[in-house]
C-alpha cells in the first residue's frame, strides 16, 4: 500500500476545499495534499452559465443522492444533487450569489461562537471577492471570485417583477449584499467575462501550479485515521492505483459537504456511538450530533401563461438555442451567459415576522423538472415564467447517517422537512405573498392564466398541499456537523476543529449553526476564507 506524508490533508475539493488549498499552499511552507472523488472540471459546460443543466441528472459529475420518504411531503423522495468533480456543487450550481442577512452571522455568534458575527465575517467576504462595482465598505474589489450583477442584462420580463413589488411599496435593493438583504432587486451571479468563476476556476487552478500542492482526483477516501492518544493523524483512500494511506504532520481538514463528511467522519468511527456499535463499527470518539441537525431550504414553484414573450420563446426551439448559443461564443452574452433564476426577494410574511422570512425567485424561464433523468430540462410549450419561494430559515432538523460500513453505499439522508408548526405556517405565508405578488397590476396586464396544478389551490390547506405535493429541495443542505461550544449537539469548535480530537477540523457547510437566509455558496466559500485564516495563524 502506497504511502506519503504532507502537512495538510484536505478531504473534498469543492467550494471550501478549493480556497483551503489555495490558501494553505499560498506561502510554499506548507506541503498540502487535497483529495476529491470526481475528476477534472475541464469540460465547457461548466463554464457555460446555463450549462448546469447539463450536469443536473449526470452521475460521471453528481452524486445524485436522495433522501429517504419525507413524511410530510406525502412519502416523496426529494432529490439532492451534489458535486462529484473538481469544484463540488459550486461548479455544477446555479452560481447566485447571496452572502446571507447580517442577522445570520449574529446568530451565529449568539450560539457561542465568538468570531462569527456579521462583522468578525465581512472582511472575509470581502477578500474572496471582485465585484463588478469595484472596492466598497460591502464588497471587495481585488478577490478571486468575481461577482456580476444581472441588472441590464436580465430578460425584460423581470422589470415587471420589479415593478410589482414597487406597486405593493417593498422596497426595491439593488444590492442583497449590502447594507440591507430585504427587498425586491436583480440577483448577482458568480461570473468573469460571462463564465462562471467557481472557486475551483479563481483559486484552485493557479494553485496547482505550486510545487507544495498535490492533487489527487478520482480518489475517494474511505477513513479517516486516528491514533490511541486521540488525534487525526491522516487518510486511507481509494484511487486509480488502488489503495494508499497519506499521513498528516499537522491537520486533516474535512471539506467534502453536508451529506459526506458526517458520512466520512461516521465511517472511520466518529459519531454517535449507538449508530456506530449497531453497524458494527469501532466507536473511536463518541460524538452524538455528527449526522444531525440538517438543514436546507424547502423550494415551490408557481408557473404562469405570459401574454408576452419570455425566455421560453427565446430557448424552446433549436433554431433559438443555436441563436443564443453563437451570441455566446461571439460576445459572452445573452442568456447562457446568466442564471435562470434573475430577479427575486427577501421579504416579510405572515404574523410576527420581525425579519425578512421568504425568499423568492423570478424565473423568465418556466420549466418543470422531469422525473426521467433523460429526458432532459425543457422549457414549458408556451410564453411562461414561474415565481417560487422557500422560507429563509426553516425550524425543521432533519440527519444523514450511514446505512453500512462500506464507503460505496450512499448514507440515509432524512431531511425531516415541513415538520415543524411554524414551517408549514410560513409556506402558507410564502404561497398567498406570491398570489399578492401576481395581482400587482404590473404582473396582473400580462399573465394570461396561472397554470395546474397549482392554480386549483385556493385555500390555506389547498396552498399547504399543493407544498406537500410539489416541493423540492433547492439544494442549500448544510448544518449536519455544526459549529459550537457543547460537544452534545456541537461538531466544531469556533476554531472549526473537532470537539475532543486533535488534528481535525471541518471547513464547509456542515458546520452552519444555522441556515442563512438565500443561497449558501458564497457563505460557504466565506467559511472557507475564514477557516484558512483560522489555521494559519496557528501554524
Amino acid at each position: 500500500m502506497a504511502r506519503a506524508a504532507y502537512d495538510y490533508i484536505i478531504v473534498g475539493a469543492g467550494s471550501a476545499g478549493c480556497i483551503l488549498a489555495a490558501r494553505l499552499s499560498e506561502s510554499g511552507r506548507h506541503r498540502v495534499l487535497l483529495v476529491e472523488a470526481g475528476g477534472r472540471d475541464s469540460s465547457p459546460w461548466f463554464r457555460i452559465p446555463i450549462g448546469y443543466a447539463r450536469s443536473y441528472y449526470d452521475p460521471r459529475v453528481n452524486w445524485m443522492y436522495w433522501s429517504e420518504p419525507e413524511p410530510a411531503l406525502n412519502s416523496r423522495r426529494i432529490y439532492a444533487p451534489r458535486g462529484r468533480v473538481q469544484g463540488g456543487s459550486g461548479s455544477i450550481n446555479a452560481m447566485i450569489f447571496v452572502r446571507g442577512a447580517k442577522d445570520d452571522f449574529e446568530d451565529w455568534k449568539a450560539a457561542g461562537n465568538v468570531g462569527w458575527g456579521y462583522e468578525d465575517v465581512l472582511p472575509h467576504f470581502r477578500k474572496l471577492e471582485t465585484h463588478a462595482a469595484g472596492d466598497s465598505p460591502w464588497h471587495g474589489g481585488d478577490g478571486p471570485i468575481h461577482v456580476t450583477p444581472m441588472r441590464g442584462q436580465a430578460h425584460p420580463i423581470t422589470d415587471r417583477f420589479l415593478d410589482a413589488c414597487a406597486q405593493l411599496q417593498w422596497p426595491l435593493n439593488p444590492d442583497f449584499n449590502g447594507d440591507s438583504i430585504e427587498g425586491a432587486g436583480i440577483y448577482d451571479i458568480n461570473t468573469r467575462n460571462g463564465m462562471r468563476c467557481s472557486s475551483s476556476m479563481a483559486y484552485l487552478r493557479p494553485a496547482l501550479k505550486r510545487a507544495n500542492l498535490t492533487l489527487l482526483r478520482n480518489t475517494q477516501v474511505r477513513r479517516i485515521l486516528v491514533s490511541a492518544e486521540a488525534r487525526a493523524t491522516g487518510i486511507e483512500v481509494m484511487g486509480p492505483a488502488g489503495m494508499a494511506t497519506y499521513d498528516a504532520r499537522c491537520e486533516v481538514i474535512l471539506s467534502a459537504g453536508a451529506i459526506d463528511t458526517p458520512k466520512l467522519l461516521q465511517l472511520s468511527g466518529l459519531g454517535d456511538g449507538a449508530l456506530l456499535q449497531a453497524l458494527g463499527l469501532p466507536v473511536l470518539h463518541h460524538l452524538p450530533a455528527v449526522g444531525q441537525h440538517l438543514q436546507d431550504h424547502l423550494c415551490t414553484s408557481f408557473y404562469y401563461r405570459s401574454t408576452v414573450p419570455t425566455l421560453n420563446d427565446e430557448l424552446g426551439s433549436l433554431f433559438g438555442q443555436a441563436r443564443h448559443a453563437l451570441r455566446y461564443l461571439l460576445t459572452r452574452k445573452g442568456p447562457l451567459a446568466l442564471s435562470v433564476n434573475q430577479a427575486g426577494a427577501f421579504l416579510r410574511a405572515g404574523p410576527g415576522a420581525d425579519r425578512p422570512n421568504i425568499q423568492l425567485y423570478f424565473n423568465p424561464l418556466s420549466y418543470r423538472i422531469p422525473a426521467d433523468p433523460k429526458a432532459g430540462l425543457k422549457p414549458e410549450p408556451y410564453s411562461g415564467f414561474l415565481l417560487a419561494f422557500n422560507a429563509c430559515r426553516p425550524t425543521s432538523r432533519g440527519s444523514v447517517t450511514i446505512r453500512s460500513p462500506d464507503p460505496a453505499d450512499a448514507p440515509a439522508i432524512q431531511p425531516n422537512y415541513l415538520t415543524t408548526v411554524r414551517d408549514e405556517e410560513e409556506v402558507v405565508a410564502g404561497s398567498r405573498l406570491v398570489r399578492q405578488i401576481m395581482e400587482a397590476p404590473a404582473l396582473r396586464a400580462i399573465t394570461e392564466a396561472e397554470m395546474p396544478p397549482s392554480a386549483e389551490a385556493r385555500s390555506d390547506e389547498a396552498l399547504l398541499a399543493y407544498f406537500r405535493q410539489s416541493a423540492g429541495s433547492i439544494y442549500h443542505l448544510c448544518g449536519s456537523a455544526a459549529m459550537g461550544p457543547d460537544a452534545r449537539c456541537a461538531v466544531v469548535d469556533a476554531k472549526l476543529r473537532v470537539h475532543g480530537l486533535a488534528g481535525l477540523r471541518i471547513v464547509d457547510a456542515s458546520i452552519f449553526p444555522n441556515i442563512t437566509a438565500g443561497n449558501i455558496n458564497a457563505p460557504t466559500m466565506m467559511v472557507a476564507e475564514k477557516g484558512a485564516a483560522i489555521i494559519l495563524a496557528e501554524s
